[in-house]
């Protein structure tokens, strides 16, 4: 990390990662972007789980619109394919849970962001919003993947047409994001749902999301066939006996990653 757009943290196996530029909403500079995938990249080798977040009152508001000079220089493909897939792709291929806590409004691809995630947990007064077609643009960072998926083809597409802004509540309703959470109460419910990740069997985590993540391109002999490679590797690690030795002895299991 070359400067302080970013804020990182590792305490108990969960390193937080807090985009730190509250006056402009957390806006995504080009140096911002730099700190974050190598943030993420280190949390990657050091951590048991991930949470993302934002300082301030929102979470982020996208592309920082005044960082690249005249608008008319901005070379947008570039821009993702160098900049922005690589970030994105540290998120969805990251061996660890990921969480995006989003604690206030999440706009353009800073809403894409989040959804990249694991898990996107928010605080009830979050937002998200499909902003590009309000200054021109198709929705970028993966959002043309993840919410069709997420919400349906219906949702998505009036989500993406009209801009609408789609409060925390409704995302959930819709089943585009995990959960929400009274804001008096969400950044110790974060914690809580992190360090519960971070206690927990992290060979089957890695399981959950490789099947998940890969069943959208599977038929279900190919999914089977997966499945059951993945719970063969389970079926021999330290985890899956210390779990079957708590479940006979009724007690709370001591996972350690192994």
């Amino acid at each position: 990390m070359d400067d302080t757009s970013i804020t990182y943290d590792l305490t108990d196996g969960i390193a937080t990662i807090t985009l730190n530029r509250p006056e402009v909403m957390n806006a995504l500079s080009a140096s911002l972007r730099r700190s974050l995938l190598a943030a993420l990249l280190r949390a990657q080798g050091e951590a048991r789980v991930l949470v993302l977040t934002g300082a301030g009152r929102a979470f982020c508001s996208g592309q920082d619109l005044q960082d690249a000079g005249k608008i008319g220089s901005f070379d947008l493909e570039r821009i993702l394919n160098e900049e922005y897939v690589p970030m994105i792709k540290a998120i969805t291929d990251s061996p660890i849970p990921t969480i995006a806590a989003v604690n206030g409004a999440a706009a353009g691809a800073g809403a894409n962001l989040a959804l990249a995630a694991d898990i996107v947990i928010a605080a009830e007064s979050a937002s998200f919003i499909q902003a590009f077609t309000r200054i021109g643009l198709v929705p970028d960072a993966g959002g043309s993947y993840w919410l069709p998926r997420q919400i349906g083809m219906a949702r998505a597409m009036g989500a993406m047409l009209l801009g609408d802004k789609i409060s925390a509540p409704q995302a959930a309703d819709w089943g585009m994001i995990y959960e929400t959470v009274p804001d008096a109460g969400f950044a110790a419910h974060v914690r809580a749902r992190a360090a519960q990740l971070a206690a927990g069997p992290a060979v089957a985590y890695r399981g959950v999301k490789t099947m998940l993540r890969a069943s959208f391109g599977h038929d279900l002999d190919a999914q089977l066939a997966l499945e059951a490679r993945l719970q063969g590797a389970c079926g021999q690690t330290e985890d899956f006996r210390e779990g079957v030795a708590a479940f006979l002895e009724k007690r709370p299991a001591r996972f350690t990653g192994a």
